[in-house]
């Protein structure tokens, strides 16, 4: 079984979407947990009908993960942000990744719906950069062995960087199978703060963390931005 777990707040206008791409999923034995972080719109009212467990934690993409990780039953825990919707076929996808060699861990590729140019390359940029590092974004749709989840100990307590965060201790197990197959994830942070300034914004972060800044001072930097 693959849990597959989804972080969501204030997402009610689009997680629909997202998790009726996942119903085929549900329909063969896997689970949906959706990991609410105190949403005030009715997010949670929505979810209900289309996941298999609705929870609310503290609010904080790695708190919410790590809350549905630690109640999920799969052997493979697969995280999925709210605006990112997945192939029908992924579940069989990432079951023969792991399956086919001593991977435990791994990510999709991914594209913009509608993107111009400018973002298809923005996309490429980034298949390539985690290909060549080994790093894998939230975006990308990380999944990875229950067993190496839990001897990493799971996402860190972090306020910003906790995919990159996580991505380094499972990349000390193992590098990750990279899937070519797309997730296709929104744009709507690049169309609504610039695509050219989201992504100076978001090389600075890169670029700050891995010279050692704090995360939670990164967090108050990017937080007008995510706003």
């Amino acid at each position: 079984m693959i849990s597959l777990i989804v972080p969501a707040l204030n997402e009610a206008r689009g997680i629909v979407d997202t998790l009726q791409t996942l119903q085929d999923l549900r329909r063969r034995g896997h689970e949906v947990i959706v990991a609410d972080g105190g949403s005030t719109d009715n997010t949670v009212e929505v979810c209900a009908p289309l996941a298999d467990r609705v929870i609310v934690a503290a609010t904080g993409r790695a708190r919410q993960m790590q809350a549905g990780a630690a109640l999920a039953r799969g052997a493979v825990l697969w995280f999925l942000h709210a605006d990112t919707r997945a192939p029908r076929d992924a579940d069989r996808t990432i079951i023969a990744a792991l399956d086919s060699g001593d991977r435990q861990w791994g990510r999709f590729d991914v594209r913009f719906p509608q993107a111009g140019l400018l973002l298809g390359v923005v996309a490429a940029l980034m298949n390539l950069r985690s290909r060549l590092t080994g790093i894998a974004t939230g975006d990308q749709g990380i999944f990875v062995t229950r067993e190496l989840f839990e001897r990493v100990n799971g996402y860190p307590p972090i306020p910003l960087m906790e995919d990159i965060a996580l991505s380094r201790l499972l990349k000390r197990c193992s590098r990750p199978v990279c899937l070519p197959d797309k997730l296709i994830t929104s744009a709507r942070r690049w169309q609504t703060h610039g695509t050219l300034r989201t992504i100076l914004v978001m090389w600075s972060l890169r670029l700050a963390y891995s010279l050692g800044a704090s995360p939670a001072r990164l967090a108050r930097f990017y937080k007008p931005h995510r706003a």
